[in-house]
C-alpha cells in the first residue's frame, strides 16, 4: 500500500515517462534499510541476522525488494567477497531483465 501511495502521489505530481516513483521508492527503501540495520548493529548486536530478515522481508519487503538486494550486496562487500558481490549484482540485473523480457515475449506471442 505504501509503495502504491508513493507511486500514485509522484505520478500526479510529476508527469514523466521516467519511472521516478519506482526509483524514489527504491532509494527510500534502501535508505531506511541502511538506517535500521545500522541501528540494530549498534544497539542489538546479537539480533542482527534475525532482525535483518524481519525488517528486510517483513517490514520493507512489501515496500521495496531493492533494499534487500542492496543490503545483501553490501554485506557481501563488507565480508570481502567482492567477486561474489559483483556477480550477484550483474546476475540480479541481467537475469531479472531477461526474465521479464522472456515473460513479455511469451505473453505477447513472441513479439516484444
Amino acid at each position: 500500500m505504501a509503495r502504491y501511495g508513493v507511486s500514485v502521489g509522484l505520478a500526479r505530481l510529476l508527469s514523466s515517462s521516467f519511472p521516478i516513483a519506482t526509483l524514489a521508492v527504491n532509494i527510500a527503501g534502501s535508505l531506511l534499510m541502511g538506517v535500521l540495520v545500522g541501528l540494530l548493529a549498534r544497539f542489538l548486536p546479537g539480533w542482527q541476522d534475525e532482525a535483518r530478515l524481519f525488517i528486510a522481508v517483513g517490514m520493507l519487503g512489501g515496500f521495496t525488494t531493492f533494499s534487500s538486494f542492496s543490503l545483501d550486496t553490501i554485506v557481501l562487500i563488507e565480508r570481502g567477497a567482492l567477486v561474489q558481490a559483483m556477480l550477484y549484482v550483474v546476475l540480479s540485473v541481467v537475469v531479472c531483465l531477461a526474465g521479464l523480457y522472456l515473460g513479455l515475449l511469451f505473453t505477447r506471442g513472441g513479439a516484444a
